[in-house]
């Protein structure tokens, strides 16, 4: 277990920095810790809770609430199967069967190799395209059980690296925003005027 490490902390503060109150970078940062592991540590917490000026307890509520950060090891992938109502109509629980004895583990565990993590997840804003899943948060639509041995091959074979990268892995591309464009971390109980979007706005009515 680990807290962050130096040159995440480097991306840490950066992150902070774009925020008008150090505690409203919380949630990326987690997404940080989590990049560096594959979960978040309760190392990872304590050190978020030291940047961003807050007790590790506050880091740990807002890491318990949601979902997607993991607070033990999972797989490389994880792959979440939505069993809300328009998925369950249209085969969810028969789809999480067939990848329970695909993998020859129950949902909520990973298999042997530490390759795939199962999991039940709740409505996943795609029910036009039930039923769904994902795989490290990268949809999936309209999953056949035929569609699932096929993502389970590929997983498996290495053939989707490109597509869905390590448990943890937020986007590829890291943003950056140069201090000449950004629009400024100001915190709120200093602002005196309207922002200057507002004044714009209101010239042009």
């Amino acid at each position: 277990m680990a807290r962050l490490t130096e040159s995440n902390v480097k991306i840490a503060r950066e992150i902070i920095g774009r925020y008008p109150r150090p505690k409203s970078a919380t949630i990326p940062l987690l997404h940080l810790a989590q990049e560096q592991d594959g979960y978040v540590t309760n190392e990872a917490m304590s050190h978020i809770a030291d940047l961003v000026g807050c007790t590790a307890a506050e880091v740990l509520g807002t890491c318990t609430f949601y979902e997607m950060f993991k607070m033990e090891p999972v797989g490389k992938y994880v792959i979440n199967i939505c069993g809300t109502m328009s998925c369950a109509l249209l085969g969810a629980h028969e789809l999480m069967h067939h990848a329970e004895q695909q993998l020859g583990i129950r949902a909520g565990s990973t298999t042997p190799d530490g390759l795939i993590t199962l999991e039940h997840a709740e409505c996943q804003a795609a029910c036009t395209e039930a039923p769904c899943l994902q795989v490290n948060y990268r949809y999936r639509f309209r999953v056949t059980t035929e569609g699932i041995d096929q993502l389970i091959d590929d997983l498996r074979g290495a053939k989707l690296t490109e597509e869905i990268p390590p448990h943890g892995t937020v986007a590829r591309v890291r943003q950056h925003i140069p201090v000449n464009v950004g629009v400024g971390a100001v915190d709120p109980d200093t602002v005196s005027t309207a922002p200057a979007w507002l004044a714009v706005k209101e010239e042009a009515k």
